[in-house]
């Protein structure tokens, strides 16, 4: 690399540190769990996916454990030239039962999921709408399609009928939504949104990555939690959260779109399916998540408390139930002040991530806290009398 590159770079990281939006990753020197230890000692996490604790589960390590002995360690190619093992097929049928659907199709990441799915169903003859906040993978999937491409106001029903208007004529219109949104812990107003789709023809995507497992009566996400699971045509999600947290995503629905998808999404065929131990993992996992009702509950319970107590302390959060809890740091100086108290939050013992642009808007910063079911009382309770302590130290309030 020439000198007059790397001077560039190095200008544009400069700047990135300079506006208080550098990216520090922090070295864990444990597993994932409600507790970790990184180099700064022990500290209570409250940063992690791992909504059912499931990361470290026993059950989930030793069926990981029996499939490296069973089917050692990768597939060593595409599943197309070199076959699929009956471990990952398993895993499809079982994902299907759970969430009520024709057939599913593994991925290696629900980004590569995402970025598979739209390209083989839509093209110039198709429009594809979509929540302004949806994930960075639906937002690079769409772009990966030639269909035409529209946005409606997050959550806002009424844009959503005028973007679907605007679509009469298409061959196909698709309405694509996350099922939560990851930087604001709300859900997408899905009833509205399949009654609106019915309406006006079109299909329902939802991305159910940050639900699935934990959310709805039996854990099978936001299409159980609003009644809309006969209503919601493809749903994509990850193993990567409350099912074991490791890797592998997935397109679940009817039949035909999951056949072709095997026939021409490109990160499936060119892609490295995912580890057999991590699927036979993830298998355990969604069996504990099935019958995990008691933990669905202490979830609930432990995102509620979270937020009374932050209430009462005067922090500015964003009104929901999920277990996704944005502390918020508005205006100019937001991002500096977020980026503080999460780093002085360490020192209290509670790892904690600052959020700011361009992962959310500018101006909208905030410390993104993620309560999991292998937290206690006592943890979410340490949690709030750090932020406390860590707001007088930084801000003198």
């Amino acid at each position: 690399m020439d000198a007059k590159l790397r001077a560039e770079l190095a200008t544009t990281l400069a700047g990135i540190r300079q506006d208080g939006l550098y990216k520090t990753e922090r070295k864990l020197t444990t597993p994932q769990s409600a507790h970790v230890e990184t180099v700064q000692g022990d500290v209570l996490n409250f940063c992690a996916n791992n909504y059912l604790g499931l990361a470290d589960h026993p059950a989930v390590i030793a069926a990981a454990k029996q499939a490296l002995d069973e089917w050692r360690f990768g597939m060593a190619s595409v599943r197309f030239i070199c076959g699929t093992q009956t471990l990952h097929t398993r895993l499809e049928r079982r994902l299907s039962e759970f969430l009520g659907t024709e057939d599913t199709i593994l991925f290696s990441s629900c980004f590569d999921a995402n970025g598979g799915v739209f390209e083989v169903l839509f093209d110039e003859q198709d429009v594809i709408i979509s929540d302004e906040l949806n994930h960075a993978s639906l937002i690079d999937g769409i772009r990966l399609s030639k269909a035409r491409r529209a946005r409606y106001r997050n959550a806002e029903l009424a844009d959503l009928e005028e973007r679907l208007k605007e679509s009469a004529g298409a061959r196909r219109t698709v309405v694509v939504t996350d099922g939560v949104f990851s930087m604001d812990g709300s859900y997408a107003p899905l009833e509205g949104i399949c009654e609106l789709a019915d309406e006006y023809g079109a299909l329902v995507l939802v991305d159910d990555s940050h639900a699935v497992g934990f959310v709805g009566a039996h854990g099978r996400g936001t299409p159980e939690l609003f009644g809309v699971e006969d209503e919601v045509d493809i749903i994509t999600g990850t193993l990567g959260k409350a099912l074991g947290g490791a890797s592998g995503g997935y397109v679940s629905g009817p039949r035909e779109v999951v056949d072709l998808l095997r026939q021409r999404a490109r990160p499936y065929l060119f892609s490295n399916s995912v580890a057999p131990a991590v699927v036979a993992g993830s298998l355990a996992a969604l069996d504990i998540a099935a019958g995990s009702a008691e933990a669905r509950e202490r979830l609930a319970a432990n995102a509620a408390l979270f937020r009374e107590l932050m209430d009462a302390a005067g922090f500015d959060l964003l009104p929901g139930s999920h277990p996704i809890v944005p502390v918020m740091f508005p205006g100019e100086e937001g991002a500096r002040t977020a980026a503080a108290i999460a780093d002085r939050m360490l020192t209290e013992g509670v790892y904690v991530i600052a959020f700011s642009y361009p992962v959310v808007p500018k101006g909208r910063a905030r410390i993104r806290v993620q309560l999991s079911a292998a937290h206690s009382e006592a943890d979410v309770r340490a949690c709030v009398r750090a932020f406390t302590t860590a707001r007088h130290a930084v801000v003198g309030a």
